[in-house]
């Protein structure tokens, strides 16, 4: 697990010099991720005195046949946009751990038809700034329902109403951050200057977690901060995701899953740890299964595991992925489980026969870093690192797929409980914003 920042769309559009910046953006380890550098893109001040004149959301652009819905002008720009998304489906650097990952798992990979139409845009709102502050963890933006979405955007954690169009600051963690509640455990000290790498927002918990084993909760329906903690004073602390989830009794729980190779469960009832399962390396993403008795495992390495949940026992080993994971999801069908993985598939499993994946699904450019299914299970979304969110139907086998195609890195995405709406969040300097999507209804599935 590396600490990087992937390039902003913008770049692509306004690097005239790029010499000067041949060396933005690389990890300690010399990789880094790079798209297309044209400056025929440049965008002018005109071409931002347009932008400025946009409203702060829109359901179509003011006028279809000079800019797409994120407010791009291509008739204004030197080259079309099929020919922009030519270079930059050639040009833009896929990260991996494992060299050659992806040539060998395009081999193995499902072809579908992407001719589904099953989400339709409604909103692009620009008033709300999507962040990412570490390259690999895009779980940044979570529904609560089809009116109330959770992001993180710079130091903010935010609320976005899509009835009334109004974001609301619910944590700043650019300051101090302290609990108000007095709980065993909790820091009473808090944190500053937290920088938040994960986040999750369930059944009015939101948990932030940041770059040191910060673990920040809130109550929404209080005030202040209820819990904080540290999960480790370990040197590789990071918080890689986190999971919120009703116990068999009803009690609500969390798990995070950190670079130091560690997963912990905490009682948001009594505030305490009830469970801690050290791995062999890092653990980058887990998912509770539907019946809460398996809990499924991925990291820095390219085998899925299936966890006791209780005892923490490794029953189940998935082999097939050829680098690290960084997405899980199971289907509310309790059977069927997904994992994303940086060799630019995600695999879909069957717990009825665990040898192989019962299908090899692919990105078009990059790992795939966040997986969710629909509370019924029908559709199953995966997103890459940018540009790309990719939807698949369930019940035509994983066949047939319907592909959200814009520019920006994807912060994370979001189905609704209800499933009528699935939220994207894409950071860019100029087009950074929320994309909000409606499920149709006359689709005949």
């Amino acid at each position: 697990m590396h600490t990087y920042r992937g390039r902003e769309v913008e770049d692509w559009f306004d690097d005239s010099d790029s010499d000067d910046h041949a060396d933005d953006n690389t990890g300690d380890d010399g990789h880094h991720e790079q798209g297309p550098r044209d400056s025929d893109l440049d965008l002018d001040d005109e071409d931002r005195a347009f932008m400025s004149q946009f409203p702060d959301t829109w359901g179509a652009a003011p006028t279809r046949k000079e800019v797409d819905i994120q407010g791009i002008q291509w008739e204004r720009l030197a080259i079309t946009r099929e020919n922009y998304r030519e270079i930059r489906l050639q040009q833009y650097k896929n990260y991996k751990n494992i060299p050659n990952s992806g040539e060998a798992a395009a081999e193995e990979c499902k072809q579908s038809e992407k001719d589904g139409m099953y989400y339709e845009f409604r909103k692009n709102t620009r008033s709300v700034k999507s962040t990412i502050l570490h390259f690999q963890l895009r779980n940044l933006v979570w529904a609560t329902s089809k009116h109330d979405v959770y992001l993180m955007s710079n130091h903010s954690v935010l609320h976005w109403s899509a009835l009334s169009g109004v974001d609301t600051e619910l944590m700043n963690v650019h300051g101090h951050v302290a609990p108000k509640e007095k709980h065993p455990g909790s820091l009473l000290e808090g944190f500053s200057q937290t920088k938040v790498s994960t986040m999750a927002v369930k059944d009015n918990l939101l948990v932030a977690g940041g770059f040191q084993g910060e673990l920040i909760c809130k109550h929404l329906d209080r005030e202040g901060i209820s819990f904080c903690c540290r999960t480790s004073h370990d040197d590789n602390a990071l918080t890689n995701a986190i999971e919120i989830f009703n116990t068999s009794s009803g009690a609500v729980h969390f798990m995070a899953s950190s670079n130091d190779s560690g997963l912990r469960d905490y009682d948001m009832e009594r505030f305490q740890l009830c469970n801690h399962f050290q791995f062999d390396y890092p653990v980058n993403h887990t998912s509770l299964s539907p019946d809460r008795k398996l809990v499924l495992a991925v990291g820095d390495h390219p085998d899925g595991l299936l966890v006791d949940a209780n005892s923490g026992e490794t029953l189940h080993s998935m082999k097939g992925h050829h680098d690290f994971s960084f997405a899980s999801a199971w289907s509310p069908d309790g059977r069927t489980f997904a994992t994303g993985n940086q060799d630019k598939t995600c695999r879909v499993w069957d717990l009825r026969n665990l040898s192989k994946a019962v299908h090899v699904l692919k990105g078009n450019l990059g790992a795939i870093r966040s997986i969710h299914f629909t509370s019924d299970g029908q559709f199953l979304a995966m997103a890459e690192p940018a540009d790309f969110v990719h939807i698949f139907d369930t019940q035509s086998d994983y066949n047939q797929r319907q592909e959200l195609d814009f520019f920006g890195e994807i912060s994370g995405i979001s189905f609704s409980p209800d499933m009528d709406a699935l939220f994207v969040g894409v950071c860019d300097r100029t087009y950074g914003s929320l994309l909000q999507y409606g499920r149709l209804h006359n689709n005949n599935l």
